[in-house]
């Protein structure tokens, strides 16, 4: 009796396997079902920039250059340490007004934003007190020139005060995850005796260089650090204004997009700079690159994209080197 069931069961297995291996093989429904249990094949992974061998040499004392498109880190030498990051503060402050700001807003010049430039040795967009200015064409007066006039311009309009603006700058500062980047101001002045470093003004070249490229993911942002040249007419409201990029990079550099100068006596030459080649995009900064040569840094830029760009490509898994130094 046991031998006739099991002698059943085999039958009605093998007449049920005739019919469904046709209907897998054969039906646009068995297709979908073989599909749905066969695994998938294991994806090729996209060759990426490799570092080989040893990055060029920069005397800057943070050095870091970023591939953009991965995210991945081609050189870092003391990309972790805490620096002073002069101009290149405005950075945040161009995204906050962004972010945050109403771009159509008509913004009065006070005598605040004037005086910043004057009592403090800063860089100026030359503004005029009691000119009414769009905030959309004072990002021009703060990225190009690199005015600090146009920092405490915006700070005003936006927070009511720098110090306001201060807190906004932080805040954001900890929701983008910059761990290791604190502001106390909106343009990157230090206004200690002495030439001494504000110890409550600080970033790291690993930090700059993703807000760099949190910012370039902005259009606006991306169209104002690539132009070299930004003309406002003179209007019943205002003067009129020529900006002139400080970054020489974008006119001696094939491929290159912006961003950032700096300069104080603490903080040395600095430079954020981005470019664009075959395809590629990387993200560089400089940290007190020259006490005295505001050309070495763009020198020294210069010699990091050419030595990224021409970086083998290689799937991921066969990197070797990672081109890091102490940090």
């Amino acid at each position: 009796m046991k031998r006739a069931i099991l002698a059943t069961i085999l039958l009605v297995l093998c007449i049920e396997a005739a019919i469904l291996i046709p209907l897998l093989l054969f039906t646009p429904t068995g297709a979908r079902i073989l599909t749905a249990i066969r695994p998938a094949p294991t994806p090729t992974p996209t060759p990426v920039l490799t570092v080989q061998g040893t990055p060029p040499a920069i005397q800057s004392a943070a050095t870091y250059l970023l591939d953009a498109d991965t995210n991945r880190v081609l050189v870092n030498i003391n990309g972790q340490k805490r620096l002073p990051m002069a101009s290149t503060t405005k950075i945040m402050t161009a995204l906050i007004a962004i972010w945050r700001g109403n771009l159509d807003q008509i913004v009065t010049i006070h005598q605040d934003a004037v005086d910043e430039v004057n009592k403090n040795d800063g860089s100026s967009a030359q503004l005029v007190v009691g000119d009414q200015i769009r905030m959309g064409d004072l990002l021009y007066a703060l990225m190009l020139p690199s005015g600090d006039d146009a920092a405490i311009a915006i700070a005003d309009a936006i927070s009511g005060s720098p110090a306001g603006f201060v807190k906004l700058m932080n805040s954001y500062a900890h929701k983008l995850h910059l761990m290791h980047t604190h502001y106390d101001n909106p343009d990157g002045l230090t206004y200690l005796p002495d030439n001494q470093v504000d110890p409550n003004h600080y970033t790291t070249a690993a930090d700059l260089a993703q807000l760099a490229r949190i910012g370039l993911q902005n259009p606006l942002f991306a169209q104002i650090v690539e132009l070299q040249r930004y003309v406002l007419p003179a209007t019943s409201t205002h003067h009129s204004y020529t900006w002139e990029t400080t970054d020489d990079l974008l006119s001696h550099y094939a491929g290159a997009i912006g961003m950032k100068t700096g300069h104080t006596m603490q903080a040395g030459y600095c430079l954020v700079f981005s470019a664009i080649n075959a395809g590629h995009h990387l993200i560089g900064v400089l940290l007190h690159d020259s006490d005295n040569d505001p050309n070495q840094r763009f020198i020294d830029a210069q010699t990091l994209l050419d030595w990224g760009f021409h970086l083998p490509l290689r799937p991921p898994h066969q990197e070797r080197s990672h081109g890091t130094g102490p940090s």
